[in-house]
């Protein structure tokens, strides 16, 4: 089999899986509202080995890249971030757990904008079970998404209805 079969192969055998651990229909972008796992700095225990606190949690950069569908907000390795319509906004918490997040890794650490990167909407974060630090955008935790193995794909963008890209006027008014 061709190599570019093979590697469609793996990416279709991939989306299967993590359609069946998220319980969502097969990948398909959607459209836009408003991300390999994202490689991000993991947040360091505090010297009494408990878990860190935002406070102390490493940072994790976060840029504005232009992709197929428009600006949308991503790592700083070009992975495109997005947010889960089944979180909260604001609530503190993820509903992202177990499979879920095997297929859509938490964006981990303290998020700060990225030199020369205005962003209008809040940065913060919110602590999950066992004491990982997530980075959160306007309330929402954010993820990356493992059938994204390029910068600036956008493929987990309308999944299932429920995940989504920060993009236009959620980024800022100058994107």
């Amino acid at each position: 089999m061709p190599k570019s079969r093979l590697a469609l192969a793996a990416v279709l055998s991939l989306a299967a899986l993590v359609t069946v651990a998220c319980g969502t229909t097969a990948p398909t972008p959607g459209a836009a509202y408003g991300t390999a796992p994202a490689s991000t700095v993991a947040a360091p225990a505090t010297t009494s080995g408990a878990p860190a606190s935002p406070a102390t949690a490493a940072l994790t950069e976060l840029t504005v890249r232009k992709t197929q569908i428009g600006y949308v907000l991503a790592t700083a390795s070009g992975m495109t971030v997005y947010w889960y319509g089944k979180d909260v906004r604001g609530s503190g918490k993820s509903s992202c757990t177990g499979g879920c997040l095997a297929a859509w890794p938490a964006v981990t650490g303290k998020p700060v904008a990225a030199a020369g990167v205005k962003l209008s909407g809040t940065l913060g974060t919110i602590t999950r079970p066992g004491g990982v630090v997530q980075a959160t955008y306007n309330g929402y935790p954010l993820y990356t998404y493992v059938v994204d193995v390029s910068a600036g794909q956008t493929l987990g963008n309308g999944v299932g209805g429920d995940w989504h890209v920060f993009t236009g006027a959620a980024l800022s008014p100058s994107y």
